[in-house]
């Protein structure tokens, strides 16, 4: 995992010697928005119409966040509007990269950085997935996977995409609520655990994400089907990449192993539920999952030896019906 600086790529790993031993996540750096009539959006320019045909994301299987807006994609019936390049699973000195298996069908890169490359050749920042390509005007639309699962619910309605709006008005202020505890607890709590270098830092994190884990078995416990409101939301989409990896990586692979998933029962049966939902189970690939976290962070698994398990039944049946 490396960096940009001025357009040129350099093999860095993050820096937690001048942090405490702690893990600090850069803020995404490209943050316009795709819009119905091409407005701007809440952050950023406008330019960026919805197009069927127009867009294209960079994705890596492996990445929660990235999933996040395949889930999405598959939602809302985007398919044939927004095309997809996926990454290899394996990211080392040269961060994601495109091999034999793995193309950049759009350009031909060999390295995801040539993309941010192209779109700004004097950019200094992190690599990071999803990226969401303009093809029309040829640069990055955005780079922070939380903007984009909101404007791909609601930007190309008008050109036919599947409906359900997974960020309704009158939830919103609870959502936010409700994604503002995960995210840091949870989200982002298992990288604080698991890319610590201080025990403190660590147990600090570790306990971060097992507080989060217990309010989130207790608020399901309620008798809820979702997060949010009686159907699904844009929450549940940002919780379920996190937890459909927990028990496969985070739990051993990040030290956040004070229990499972399994152990949870309200959250493994929301896991399946949401596992199950048409599209969302295509998204899903362990073996891309556990072979990037193990056999990419060398400097946590130095072997790079991928383990076995565990084995995760998601289609076991549950008790939930999620409404779309």
């Amino acid at each position: 995992m490396g960096l940009l600086v001025d357009g040129k790529w350099q093999d860095v790993w993050y820096d937690t010697k001048s942090t405490g031993g702690s893990f600090k996540r850069q803020p995404s750096s490209f943050r316009n928005w795709i819009t119905a009539d091409g407005s701007a959006g809440p952050s950023g320019e406008g330019g960026f119409q919805a197009e069927a045909g127009r867009y294209h994301l960079y994705v890596s299987l492996a990445c929660p966040w990235a999933h996040r807006t395949l889930i999405m994609r598959a939602l809302k019936g985007l398919g044939n509007m927004i095309s997809v390049s996926i990454v290899s699973p394996l990211m080392l000195e040269h961060g994601w990269v495109f091999d034999g298996e793995h193309r950049d069908e759009l350009h031909g890169a060999q390295f995801l950085h040539e993309i941010y490359a192209k779109a700004d050749p004097h950019y200094t920042g992190r690599v990071t997935v999803p990226v969401l390509w303009d093809k029309k005007r040829g640069t990055i639309v955005s780079n922070e996977s939380s903007e984009i699962i909101r404007m791909l619910t609601v930007a190309f309605d008008g050109l036919g995409a599947e409906a359900g709006n997974y960020y309704p008005e009158a939830l919103r202020a609870e959502i936010d609520e409700v994604n503002e505890r995960i995210y840091p607890g949870l989200n982002n709590g298992v990288y604080r655990a698991g890319f610590a270098t201080v025990q403190d830092v660590y147990e600090d994190a570790a306990n971060d994400v097992f507080a989060t884990l217990d309010w989130l078995e207790a608020r399901l416990a309620e008798g809820r089907q979702t997060l949010v409101g009686d159907r699904l939301t844009e929450a549940d989409i940002r919780l379920f990449t996190t937890l459909v990896r927990f028990d496969a990586v985070y739990h051993g692979h990040f030290k956040c192993n004070r229990r499972r998933l399994v152990d949870y029962p309200e959250l493994w049966d929301w896991t399946r539920a949401l596992y199950q939902v048409p599209g969302v189970a295509g998204t899903v690939a362990m073996d891309h999952i556990t072979s990037h976290y193990y056999a990419s962070h060398r400097t946590i698994n130095p072997t790079g030896i991928v383990p076995i398990g565990p084995a995760l039944d998601f289609m076991e049946p549950t008790r939930r019906q999620f409404v779309l």
